[in-house]
């Protein structure tokens, strides 16, 4: 191969990979001090919620154990401490904030929950109607469990 058919080989081989890195997407977690780990977040340390001078902020993504780094750091301190969505794009363990929004977890007190067939853990089919008892209903959606 002649060095000029290495460099084109080498720039399309490349330039998908870097593309890569740099596909916008969205996390969502925790905004945390960079002064306590993944394993305090996950147990939520308040320690983590806890304005740490000379700490940077960072998201805790709690489906995955993994902490970011944010940048701009000015575009969440604001949130420390909230759950919220991040979009970006990733590079390494470094997330490019282009918006924070807050994560809106669950229904509010008094709305009635929408319809659903899921299955249990046996394989049946349940549905608000078949949960339903004469007191009311208490459903429990979560994200991650460390079992």
């Amino acid at each position: 191969m002649t060095r000029p058919h290495i460099y084109l080989a080498a720039v399309l081989f490349l330039a998908p990979v870097a593309l890569a890195a740099q596909t916008a997407s969205s996390w969502s977690g925790v905004i945390v001090s960079s002064a306590c780990n993944a394993d305090e977040a996950f147990n939520e340390s308040p320690e983590c919620k806890k304005n740490v001078p000379g700490a940077r902020l960072a998201l805790y993504d709690d489906t995955t154990r993994v902490m970011y780094t944010l940048e701009p750091q000015k575009s969440v301190t604001a949130h420390l401490g909230d759950t919220v969505t991040i979009r970006g794009t990733l590079n390494e363990d470094t997330i490019q904030v282009a918006s924070v929004q807050f994560m809106a977890i669950g229904l509010a007190v008094g709305d009635k929950a929408p319809a659903f067939s899921l299955h249990d853990q046996f394989g049946h089919p349940q549905t608000l109607d078949t949960l339903k008892g004469s007191n009311g209903t208490v459903l429990l959606f979560f994200r991650s469990a460390d079992w």
